[in-house]
């Protein structure tokens, strides 16, 4: 396929090294420029491909292209939240139209398993019409919940290693807050991330793997509820005098008020309570056995969208996997997703793989049972071997300016359009 443009875009929540991933692509494409000309960012993932709103990233400045590599979340060139569904025949068209009218050949889609169905589907739709596309998806999400539990589709997601980091990173200075404080706020309530996989939570144990906390983890799966949680808190009051409580922010309170996003998902951060609040309300008014107030915190987007924390193994698998679905790309046509899998044996080594959109379109993973403690309030020792290495050593590069961190500033300029205007089928109605 020769003299075609490419056309990358990026869906669903932000993760810490999204613009990594970005970065891969777009450097993986000018590899191939005998017959790659210019590659586009879609302005706000699919929304931006349906009004197309397309960047020219091929001609941006190469110092700010370089600092994508450091700059965290989405705001180099914009995400949606907007699922294309069955309803959406017109809007699935407007995309073949934009394609053909900027004479796209390659599309990568950077995001979770809704945004590999959207793929997926867009790939099928190309092929029926006969257009010569190659669409091709690059991993992410933070909640690990993409793949299987046997994770031979995809071992973890770029995003997840600089969220775990961030928890170990936290814990540990929660932890001297609640030595500190234990005589007057007796319990320490954090909330993180993770719609039905445990996976952040988990991470909190990466602060103290040899168990020296006072530390206890309540998961999506583990089927505890406030009134066990209660009973496990002031058993560890008793011990210890204090405890530190990370909960799921789909831990099972009972209503929360859900507000739901786009792709139809619980959207935590909207909804009328949270899972923290309910178990710091819960433990107030119970009857612990010693004085002191409960508190909680609740991180939410800062634990996708901080850059300190980020986790170097994790920014240089991004950029790998992303410019690795470039050669999957040319090299076996349309319908892959890129993956990152393990290979055996120590010490940790990545290795980039291939995997049907279709494979993994939609799936959906959840902490193994297997990895839980028998109690349900911990993680095993096989949890901590397979994420500890994802953290890497030491600190990311934090180039700074005047004292502030110095992100990607890109020229956000859209191109000329060339079809006429379009409203997404789901905007219409306001």
């Amino acid at each position: 396929m020769a003299n075609v443009n490419a056309i990358v875009a990026l869906g669903g929540g932000p993760s810490p090294v999204i613009n990594a991933s970005l970065l891969g692509v777009v450097r993986g494409c000018a590899q191939y420029n005998d017959h790659i000309k210019t590659v586009y960012a879609a302005k706000h993932g699919i929304e931006g491909v349906l009004q197309e709103e397309l960047i020219d990233m091929t001609h941006q400045d190469p110092a700010e292209m370089e600092l994508l590599m450091n700059t965290p979340a989405s705001g180099s060139v914009g995400t949606c939240r907007y699922k294309l569904d069955e309803s959406c025949e017109e809007d699935f068209s407007r995309i073949i139209d934009v394609f053909q009218a900027h004479q796209i050949g390659y599309f990568f889609y950077i995001g979770g398993n809704d945004s590999m169905d959207t793929a997926d589907k867009v790939s099928k739709l190309a092929k029926q019409n006969g257009y010569p596309l190659v669409v091709a998806g690059v991993p992410k999400t933070i909640d690990n919940d993409l793949g299987d539990e046997a994770f031979t589709i995809i071992d973890h997601t770029p995003g997840y290693a600089s969220a775990a980091r961030y928890w170990a990173s936290i814990i540990q200075n929660t932890n001297e807050e609640n030595k500190g404080m234990c005589v007057s706020e007796r319990v320490a309530v954090l909330q993180a991330m993770g719609r039905k996989s445990g996976f952040i939570t988990a991470a909190a144990r990466l602060a103290d793997p040899d168990r020296e906390m006072p530390l206890q983890m309540y998961f999506a799966e583990s089927g505890h509820n406030l009134d066990s949680l209660t009973e496990h808190v002031s058993a560890e009051l008793k011990r210890s005098g204090r405890c530190i409580v990370v909960v799921n922010e789909g831990f099972d309170v009972g209503s929360l008020g859900e507000a739901r996003d786009g792709f139809g998902h619980v959207e935590y951060g909207a909804s009328q309570t949270t899972a923290a609040q309910v178990v710091v309300n819960h433990l107030n008014k119970a009857k612990l056995p010693v004085r002191g107030n409960v508190t909680g915190q609740v991180p939410g987007v800062l634990q996708r969208s901080t850059s300190i924390y980020r986790s170097r193994v994790d920014i240089e698998e991004a950029y790998a996997v992303g410019s690795y679905a470039v050669d999957m790309a040319v090299e076996h046509g349309t319908g892959y997703m890129a993956t990152i899998l393990r290979a055996s044996g120590t010490p940790y080594r990545a290795v980039y793989a291939k995997v049907t959109l279709r494979t993994v379109a939609n799936s959906e993973r959840h902490l193994p049972k297997s990895w839980i403690s028998s109690d349900g309030i911990d993680v095993t020792d096989d949890f901590i071997r397979y994420a500890q290495p994802l953290l890497g050593a030491g600190w990311p590069e934090i180039p700074t300016e005047r004292g502030l961190q110095r992100f990607a500033r890109l020229n956000l300029q859209t191109g000329e359009k060339r079809l006429a205007a379009y409203t997404p089928q789901k905007h219409r109605d306001g």
